[in-house]
């Protein structure tokens, strides 16, 4: 099934889960009960005002170079265990949302199309046969990484430059494993403004999705709502001569097959500020 997370014209104060035919869909049947948990679809059907990020998660995992061809474009050998980086829950943005290119920098601001786990239940030192139990289902992703921050700011520690706000959009939605035969061949894309940059396939993955959950379910315990990003396929901006980097009213979409596209403008942060202003007066 493919879950939204969204607001209604009900009250924009009052959040609902719901199921959808697909993301386009005006309206959802309700979700009785925590989708980490037992739950019913009932037959009330409400209408969509706002989707929102799918999940709220209580951390964010992400691996680097995980595709082989990404891999390749970076000169950078093949991992032999997956690599693991955190980002903070404060990037997470929904649908339609901006990506804000921040104040402190906003020259270098990348894209990167992922798939992206979503954790069920607690999951500890779990073995790859059992790490299908685990995954309640999978949504789209943008890991957008502030290179500068990243590569020299940050002496190659990833955090802060993949942790500004809203540098992690997510959805449109969330789709349960019984919908998707074979994640580890699904196309997936980046464009920007209309013009595709990243164009692979899940089968590209160093390391698949189960074996990545059974990974890190080894380092710490992964609790339910915990997303996982993948990794990302080769294309990104900072490899392309000369480099692609997002700039003020670019429109991004992230698109993987079976789940559906996630699009989100880019606006610079002084120009949001500024617009702040002028509402407030």
């Amino acid at each position: 099934m493919k879950i939204i997370r969204f607001v209604s014209d009900i009250g924009a104060e009052h959040v609902f889960y719901g199921v959808v035919d697909s993301p386009d869909d005006k309206t959802a049947r309700c979700i009785d009960g925590s989708i980490f948990g037992k739950f019913n679809v009932t037959t009330e059907e409400i209408n969509i005002k706002k989707l929102l990020p799918p999940v709220l998660p209580p951390n964010i995992l992400g691996i680097g170079l995980n595709y082989k061809r990404h891999a390749d474009e970076t000169g950078i050998k093949y991992p032999k265990i997956p690599v693991m980086f955190l980002k903070a829950t404060g990037t997470i943005v929904g649908p339609r949302d901006p990506i804000i290119l921040p104040a402190a920098g906003p020259d270098q601001v990348d894209f990167e199309a992922e798939l992206a786990i979503v954790i069920k239940k607690r999951a500890k030192n779990i073995s790859v046969a059992e790490a299908e139990n685990y995954i309640l289902g999978y949504t789209c992703a943008n890991d957008v990484s502030a290179r500068d921050w990243q590569i020299k700011k940050q002496k190659t520690q990833w955090a802060r430059g993949k942790s500004f706000d809203t540098f992690c959009p997510v959805g449109p939605c969330l789709v349960t494993p019984d919908e998707i035969p074979d994640i580890g061949d699904l196309a997936i894309q980046s464009d920007i403004n209309g013009k595709t940059y990243q164009d692979s396939n899940t089968s590209d993955m160093i390391f698949d999705v189960l074996t990545i959950v059974s990974n890190l379910s080894q380092s710490l315990t992964l609790l339910p709502g915990t997303l996982i990003l993948t990794g990302t396929p080769d294309g990104v901006g900072f490899t392309r001569i000369p480099p692609v980097f997002l700039k003020h009213g670019d429109v991004i979409t992230v698109f993987i097959e079976k789940i559906g596209k996630l699009i989100n403008p880019v606006i610079l942060e002084s120009e949001l500020q500024i617009k702040k202003i002028m509402i407030n007066d």
